[in-house]
């Protein structure tokens, strides 16, 4: 059995660290990001930090990497206030990959990586066009991180919009069937296998699957 120690993380190679943490942790969601500036230059990036944050208010968090010169996507959504979260596809998860490439600030991803754009009424940011489960928040507080740079963004759902019949009866989004996406580090991409929806915990009961007709339970 491997133990590595934290002294001996620190002497890794720095890609063999990189990759080494960032997938330790196991599959993560995997979105698309999308905002504007004020000026209308859309910005597209794909992005695994995302994580539930509360019902009541429906909140979302996510981790930004530290501000860089040529990085738009916290510029515009501290001057807009609102973003797209949209699913990766498996038709075309390697157009979704190089929306990480280090592009010169004011290049849309949008265009430079041949994503259609998709407006709701009253809403700036964009969404992927190709996504059939997207989400559109409003920015509600921003931390910025000083043990190393990062900035936590929490948003509010305002916008859920999904292709008919990916939403359950009990309101669970049938991922699985929607072919959402997932990666563990940062460029190993998954399309995780439903295993089963079990019943709402309660002490003294039996862990069970629900009865239901779902492709959760296989």
């Amino acid at each position: 059995m491997q133990d590595i120690k934290s002294e001996n993380i620190y002497q890794l190679e720095k890609q063999y660290r990189t990759s080494l943490i960032n997938s330790l942790i196991g599959y993560r969601a995997l979105n698309l990001l999308g905002t504007t500036s004020n000026d209308g230059v859309t910005n597209l990036c794909i992005i695994s930090s995302v994580f539930h944050l509360g019902a009541n208010p429906p909140l979302i968090g996510m981790v930004i990497r530290p501000e860089r010169e040529h990085n738009d996507t916290l510029r515009n959504i501290r001057s807009t206030g609102q973003y797209t979260l949209n699913n990766v596809l498996p038709e075309w998860y390697m157009q979704a990959h190089q929306t990480s490439a280090s592009y010169p600030s004011g290049f849309s991803e949008f265009d430079t990586c041949h994503f259609k754009k998709y407006y709701t009424n009253g809403f700036k940011a964009p969404f992927v066009k190709a996504s059939n489960v997207r989400i559109g928040l409003e920015l509600r507080e921003m931390i910025d991180m000083e043990v190393n740079g990062t900035t936590i963004v929490i948003g509010e759902i305002v916008h859920i919009l999904t292709e008919d019949g990916l939403i359950g009866a009990d309101g669970t989004v049938d991922h699985g069937k929607a072919g959402t996406m997932t990666v563990a580090g940062l460029d190993t991409y998954y399309l995780p296998q439903p295993v089963g929806q079990l019943a709402y915990a309660k002490p003294g009961v039996e862990p069970h699957l629900l009865n239901t007709n779902t492709s959760f339970n296989t």
